[in-house]
C-alpha cells in the first residue's frame, strides 16, 4: 500500500506535477488499499491500519490477542514499503533534489513519505482533523462490512473502501494529508530520518510527527462508537429460518 500510495505522491513531485496532483493521488492511494485488501483479505481480512484493527478490537470484532501481532507487521509493512519505494525513485529523487534531502523549502521531498501540516495550521486544529476524519473512515468501513446494513456484495467490500477513500482524501486532505493510519505515516517517517532527511522529519511542524499517530487511534474509537451506538444497535431483528427439509435439501448455498 504505501509503495504505490506513496508512490503516486512521489510521481507528482518529482515530476513537478506534470505526471500526477491531488486527483492522482487521490485515486491511486485508494486503489492502493484496495489491491492491499484484496491481497491481505483472505489471510488477516485485509487489516492494514492499526487504527481500524484497534476499533475491530474495542468493539468485539476481533480478539486483542491479535492486536499487537497485526499492529507490528502494519508497522513493519509501511517501513518496507517506504524503503521500496525510495530504491525505485532513488535516481529521480536525487536528480531533483540535488542530493538534498529536505523537509521543508522549495524542492522538499520528505512529503513523498509522510504527512506534514499546511503551514496555516495548529497542533490543535491538525488534531482534530485527523480524529474526525478517521472516525468518517470507521463509520464507512464499519457499514461496507455490516452484514445488517443494505450490505456489500461479497467481493465487492475492497472497492467501497477504495471509493470512500477518494471521498475523505477529496474532502478533508487540504490540511494536513488525510493520513488516517499510523502505520502509514509513522514507518515512512522513521524511514525518511534514516534515509537522509535527518531529525527534522520529527520536529517540523511544531513536533507534528505525534498527531497522524495518537489522532487516528482516537477517532476510529469515536467512529466505532458512533456506529454501534446510532446504527448497528438498532438493526431489526430478523426472526429464525424455519426449518424445511427440501429447502435444505436442494438449495444452493455456495454464491
Amino acid at each position: 500500500m504505501v509503495t504505490l500510495g506513496c508512490g503516486c505522491v512521489a510521481q507528482s513531485v518529482l515530476s513537478g506535477e506534470a505526471l500526477g496532483g491531488a486527483q492522482m493521488i487521490s485515486v491511486g492511494f485508494a486503489m492502493a488499499v484496495t489491491i492491499a485488501i484484496y491481497v491481505a483479505g483472505g489471510v488477516s481480512g485485509g487489516h492494514i491500519n492499526p487504527a481500524v484493527s484497534f476499533a475491530m478490537c474495542i468493539t468485539g470484532k476481533l480478539s486483542w490477542a491479535k492486536f499487537p501481532v497485526y499492529v507490528f507487521t502494519q508497522f513493519l509493512g509501511a517501513f518496507v514499503g517506504a524503503a521500496t519505494l525510495y530504491g525505485v525513485n532513488y535516481d529521480a529523487l536525487m536528480t531533483y533534489t540535488g542530493g538534498n534531502l529536505t523537509v521543508t523549502g522549495h524542492i522538499r521531498t520528505a512529503q513523498i513519505f509522510a504527512t506534514y501540516p499546511s503551514e496555516y495550521l495548529s497542533v490543535t486544529n491538525g488534531f482534530a482533523d485527523q480524529v474526525i476524519s478517521t472516525a468518517f473512515l470507521l463509520v464507512g468501513v464499519f457499514a461496507i462490512f455490516d452484514a445488517g446494513n443494505l450490505g456489500v456484495p461479497k467481493g465487492l467490500e475492497p472497492i467501497g473502501v477504495g471509493l470512500l477513500i477518494i471521498l475523505l482524501t477529496s474532502s478533508l486532505s487540504m490540511n494536513s494529508g488525510c493520513a488516517m493510519n499510523p502505520a502509514r505515516d509513522l514507518s515512512p517517517r522513521l524511514f525518511t530520518y534514516l534515509a537522509g532527511w535527518g531529525p527534522e522529519v520529527f520536529t517540523a511542524g511544531n513536533h507534528w510527527w505525534w498527531v497522524p499517530l495518537v489522532g487516528p487511534m482516537v477517532g476510529a474509537g469515536f467512529g466505532a462508537a458512533i456506529y454501534m451506538l446510532f446504527i448497528e444497535l438498532h438493526h431489526a431483528q430478523l426472526p429464525p429460518p424455519q426449518a424445511n427439509t427440501a429447502h435444505d435439501k436442494y438449495e444452493l448455498t455456495s454464491m
